[in-house]
């Protein structure tokens, strides 16, 4: 296509219009795609252009770009082109639009990009024209001016400003007058012609200096917009390469230069490069230069190279304030607060004074850093100053005492400012809202509103930060509707923060609505909707959002990592995490230490600690919180040891432990009730100062309590300064734990009188305490305390109120708190069953968890444990053999619990054969296996066989616990075993296990079966312990058996004073008497049995037939078939006799009838 270019000129040359069209397009002004135009407005080219000039006002470009034609494309017509630009002022009132598009643009607008007037000239093959003398416009003036500007320029440069390097906008001038401040372009409009040549002939040294010619240096090397540019765009080689050349080219480089490219190497930290430049500066001879050695220092110190930084300032022949500024800030940044302050210290005695701009960097750095002391000296240098009443200044002295803790000093300062802005309220906000004082943020918030004070997004964000650590929903709904009346909500910042705000307060719906309807989101908006629905268990939710982010395009940084290996940890869901390992090495974050450790934590909870301690050993930087993750990993999984030794090599390497690492380690130790450790660690806390932390305090007391030093744990937690709810409910659990439930029952009730509220594991404690006692009325009471507090709702609280009246035999109100749970779990039916086996009423345990099942709820190992024990004590063999497959089925015979207790089941059910095959084919055991199979022995009669599978266990490397001895010892007393006996108690002692009341008792036993009554009277009273009831009952027993009075009445005597309501004693005493034919001892013993108030319980019995279980009481014939069975008891009972049993009466008592001497 033709294009053609026309030129009209209005009368004597005042209009000039130049134009291309297409001449086959009838709508002339349709095609027109550039327009030039200069004079006035009443020369006026012919139609059809006349209309376009009127909309057409002096120095406009209007473009039309279409599909038919381009600039780059015009024809040779329009190569001859000629334009002159505009020579009269522009008109303001002129309308900027053309025909069709209503659209214009101004060739020297504000608005234009950098390139522009540049690049226009050269597309258009631009060629400015001088006009005649005869026939000058108006406006000539302004030309006559710009050429003698310019040849004042070149006469004497050393006369102007050169901004070139450092100008950042086109409008500002390339050289500005000296004195007359008048500015020049270099590519200006209404430049000579010759201008371009003659700048090209000279270099920038000569500019600079203004003598004589020098080595050439390219123009557009000399271009500051050039330099700076590059700079910005981070192509720092670039503008490298270019300072060399001139550096080389010239003898004295503009210091703006270097200047330039120091502070892009600060923004890009680019150390290498700026060390590059510091060289070029020490060639150039110009490091004495303070304003080139002051940018130097920022440098360095932006560049992380804080002893490069202090060298450059020790070398500078002086230094101004800009200079101490720059080192000082070099310190602050780098966490070295005292140098820092040192410096400053030194600065002022050099006669400098510090201006605000330093004070405020200061305390800044001692803000990050929670520098109390340090910041108070500031500020009484700054009162001394005079700068307190500065709002800058006050606002940052605000900010600095609430960062470091200190609200209500912050508090006061902010009260007593002169004049405060929106700053300082969000400073006294950011300081309540970061110290964990949500309400009192709020309540600030109220009175900035009323004093009339206009709250900015950063207001807003902290207080939703506010709102989600306090949970409060309804503040936050609020905040959220003005957020909207102010306009607020598009902004990304804020929108993140309030999904943040419904996650953290559990409105995950919400929050993914608010999410989806952001206008704009990035990737911390992603970040925060998965760290939502991780922190409220929703690992599955924050794993498909991932997929969906990576289908939108946006690209995670190490921080979604981070979220989503958390989640994968919260469900253990190794192979997702795994996944994300394989992207993480994709992307290269491997090496950032934060996912690193993270990953060695996703790994340990997963239960991999191995493939977590490889990750950890590879890992090229560790830092505390690594290590924290690996030693928490051991600590989780039971191994208590690994977690000790690898705190050893932590120490080893210079890593300093933080308050984390002793509390898991502490963790670690009460799991192992390793005491000694536990007491090495606290030493060491002391020395590191961490003992008044409240979270360490409660975490020694709670390693005392569980390693049984009550005492000690009590001492610790009375000496600490500051106790919460959970140190008191540490205490109180190291109480309830160590069997001293009272000493917890009377501690809660100091906790209530010091005003301190308990929460819902304070009551689960309490109640566990409750149960271990049977304090039945104490448990009712706590139970009216959980209803008014409301914790009746929660699974935990009610199940063990469940637990607490099974335990106290209060099975029907357990069942019928069971009935009503609003929510019930596996442990919930748990407690239940226990609940029923406790109480021997291991039928209703069974059928308990029939209607589990089908109610769908999934049993685990605690729930087969607690039925086989239940079969266990009613010898229901067919029922364990049941559930023994069931087990089978769901996985759980690896699990040594379970394992330990089919074993235990079949023993006390006679089948030892097949309680020992399975205890030999466990593919684990632990000292309980052992323990079971022994006890199983003894029970069933077998002491040789407890006694061999005894010294297996030791040959196996298994070291025997209390419970083991007394397995052998009842052995050895249920066949009579009275040297092995002996033995087997003298090891114990040798062994390091300290005998128990119950150790005592079956020695008791096993002398006194042997008729050693003397020995085992002998042997009572010499225990190092107080014997208890249960050692004299035994003794008592075997008194009875051999019926020696003397004895037994000393051992009545010793169990009436330990327990007088208990009937057995006298029952005993009175069968001593009867068979020894005292009858006046005997009547004495019958009155003192009644004056005391004992009643005999009736015995029971119960048999299983065909699954069904009955259960016999004396007298009771309440039995369906009570008549049959009597029947059957009477033929039983004469064949009996006929076949010559006669009854043993010697312990009857007189008025005992004749059929039940027969019995």
């Amino acid at each position: 296509m033709a294009m053609t270019a026309t030129t009209f000129k209005g009368r004597g040359g005042g209009v000039e219009l130049g134009l291309c069209f297409n001449p086959n397009d009838d709508r002339h002004h349709g095609s027109l795609f550039f327009l030039f135009l200069s004079g006035d407005r009443s020369s006026l080219p012919p139609p059809p252009y006349r209309s376009l000039l009127l909309l057409c006002p002096p120095r406009l470009i209007i473009i039309r770009p279409t599909n038919e034609y381009a600039l780059a494309s015009s024809s040779s017509s329009s190569a001859s082109l000629t334009c002159t630009t505009a020579l009269i002022p522009p008109s303001r009132g002129c309308p900027r639009m053309d025909v069709t598009r209503k659209e214009a643009l101004w060739i020297n607008n504000r608005f234009n990009p950098h390139c522009v007037r540049a690049r226009l000239p050269v597309m258009l093959q631009f060629q400015q024209q001088k006009p005649s003398a005869s026939s000058t416009p108006r406006g000539s003036g302004r030309l006559v001016r710009m050429e003698q500007l310019w040849q004042e320029f070149f006469s004497d440069p050393s006369q102007w400003w050169d901004n070139r390097l450092t100008k950042k906008s086109p409008k500002y001038p390339d050289f500005k007058h000296k004195r007359t401040l008048e500015g020049l372009w270099v590519d200006g409009w209404l430049n000579p012609s010759w201008v371009k040549e003659k700048m090209a002939s000279m270099t920038l040294g000569h500019i600079q200096s203004g003598d004589g010619l020098r080595s050439r240096v390219p123009y557009s090397f000399c271009n500051g917009d050039k330099l700076s540019r590059l700079c910005e765009e981070g192509r720092l080689k670039e503008a490298l390469h270019i300072l060399e050349l001139i550096v080389q080219q010239t003898t004295k480089p503009p210091i703006h230069a270097y200047v330039c490219l120091l502070k892009g190497c600060s923004r890009r930290k680019a150390l290498e490069e700026g060390k590059k430049v510091h060289a070029l500066i020490v060639q150039s001879v110009l490091d004495s230069n303070i304003f080139l050695a002051n940018t130097l220092v920022h440098m360095y110190s932006k560049c992380g190279s804080v002893l490069q930084a202090h060298k450059v300032f020790s070398n500078m022949p002086q230094h101004n304030v800009y200079s101490w500024t720059a080192i000082i800030s070099a310190y602050a940044d780098s966490g070295e607060v005292e140098e820092a302050i040192n410096l400053f210290q030194q600065m002022q005695e050099t006669g400098l004074a510090p201006d605000k701009v330093l004070f405020v960097l200061l305390l800044k750095a001692c803000a990050r850093l929670a520098a109390l002391e340090q910041g108070r000296e500031l500020h009484s240098d700054i009162i001394k100053r005079g700068f307190q009443s500065d709002v800058i200044v006050g606002s940052t002295l605000v900010n600095m005492y609430a960062k470091c803790g200190c609200t209500e000093d912050a508090r006061e300062l902010f009260d007593n400012m002169s004049e405060r802005d929106v700053v300082s309220w969000t400073a006294m906000i950011a300081g309540y809202a970061q110290n964990g004082l949500g309400k009192e943020a709020l309540a600030l918030y109220e009175q900035m509103k009323q004093e009339g004070m206009q709250p900015n997004n950063v207001t807003f964000v902290l207080l939703l930060k506010a709102c989600a650590s306090l949970a409060a929903l309804e503040q936050g709904k609020m905040l959220h509707s003005e957020i909207i009346k102010r306009g607020f909500q598009s902004d990304v910042v804020v929108g993140s923060t309030l999904v943040d705000m419904y996650a953290k307060c559990g409105c995950t719906g919400d929050a993914r609505e608010l999410f989806n309807n952001m206008s704009e989101r990035n990737v911390v908006s992603w970040n925060v909707m998965m760290a939502g629905y991780a922190q409220n268990g929703l690992g599955k939710e924050a794993l498909a959002l991932f997929e969906q982010m990576k289908q939108e395009g946006v690209q995670p940084d190490h921080v979604t990592f981070v979220l989503l290996l958390k989640a994968c940890a919260s469900l253990a869901a190794l192979e997702q995490g795994k996944q994300l390992h394989s992207e993480i090495i994709k992307r290269d974050f491997q090496s950032d230490v934060v996912v690193g450790s993270t990953l060695v934590d996703m790994y340990a909870k997963c239960g991999c600690t191995e493939d977590a301690r490889e990750l950890f050993d590879n890992m090229s930087e560790r830092n505390v919180v690594s290590w924290n993750a690996m030693i928490a990993g051991y600590a989780q999984n039971g191994l208590g040891k690994d977690a000790l030794a690898l705190y050893e090599q932590m120490k080893q390497e210079g890593v300093q432990p933080d308050i984390v690492t002793f509390v898991l380690l502490l963790k670690a130790c009460a799991s192992l009730a390793a005491l000694e450790q536990g007491k090495q660690l606290h030493s060491e806390i002391i020395k590191r100062g961490f003992q008044s932390d409240v979270v360490v305090g409660r975490t020694l007391v709670d390693m005392y309590g569980k390693c049984g030093c009550t005492e000690d744990a009590r001492e610790l937690f009375d000496s600490m300064s500051e106790r919460d709810v959970v140190s008191w409910t540490a205490m109180i659990a190291g109480y309830a734990q160590n069997g001293l439930g009272k000493d917890a029952l009377a501690l809660y009730e100091q906790m209530k009188q010091e005003g301190v509220q308990p929460d819902n594991v304070t009551f689960v404690l309490l109640l566990k305490a409750c149960a271990s006692l049977a304090a039945l009325e104490q448990g009712k009471q706590l139970h009216s305390e959980i209803l008014k507090r409301g914790f009746q709702s929660d699974v935990v609280v009610g199940s063990t109120l469940v637990d607490m009246y099974a335990k106290c035999g209060c099975t029907e109100d357990a069942r019928e708190l069971f009935n009503n749970m609003s929510e019930r779990h596996v442990v919930s039916w748990n407690a239940m069953i226990a609940g029923y086996a406790q109480n021997d009423l291991g039928k209703e345990a069974l059928a308990l968890f029939e209607q589990m099942k089908q109610e769908g709820v999934q049993p685990d190992n605690v729930t087969f444990v607690l039925l086989l024990k239940a079969c266990a004590s009613l010898a229901a063999l067919k029922q364990g053999k049941q559930l023994h497959s069931e087990i089978i089925k769901r996985g759980f015979q690896s699990d040594v619990t379970v394992g330990n207790t089919l074993v235990d089941m079949y023993a006390k059910c006679g089948c030892t054969e097949d309680a020992r095959a399975l205890l030999d084919n466990m593919s684990e055991r632990d000292v309980v296996s052992w323990t079971a199979m022994i006890a199983g022995y003894a029970q069933n009669g077998l002491a040789q066989e407890a006694l061999a599978l005894f010294e297996q266990m030791q040959r196996e490397g298994t070291k025997p616990d209390e419970v083991t001895y007394i397995s052998v010892l009842s052995a050895c007393v249920h066949s009579g075993l009275v040297d092995q006996g002996r033995y087997v108690f003298d090891s114990m002692c040798k062994n390091g296990v300290t005998p128990t009341g119950e150790h005592y008792a079956c020695m008791v036993d096993l002398l006194g079966r042997a008729g050693c009554l003397a020995d085992a009277e002998l042997f009572i009273n010499k225990m190092p312990i107080q014997p208890d009831s249960v050692v004299w009952m035994t003794l008592l027993g075997a008194a009875r058996t051999h019926a020696h009075v003397e004895i037994g009445r000393r051992a009545f005597e010793r169990v009436v004073k330990l327990e007088p309501k208990n009937a057995a004693p006298y029952l005993l005493l009175s069968n001593i008497y009867a068979a020894a034919g005292r009858k006046d001892e005997l009547a004495k013993i019958r009155d003192q049995m009644k004056e005391a108030g004992v009643k005999k319980m009736p015995g029971c019995s119960w048999i299983d037939v065909d699954n069904h279980l009955s259960a016999f009481v004396v007298g009771d014939a309440t039995h369906p078939q009570s008549k049959e069975i009597q029947a059957e008891l009477d033929r039983l009972m004469g064949l009996m006799k006929k076949a010559g049993y006669k009854p043993n009466l010697s312990f009857v008592l007189d008025d005992v009838e004749d059929k039940e001497n027969d019995i």
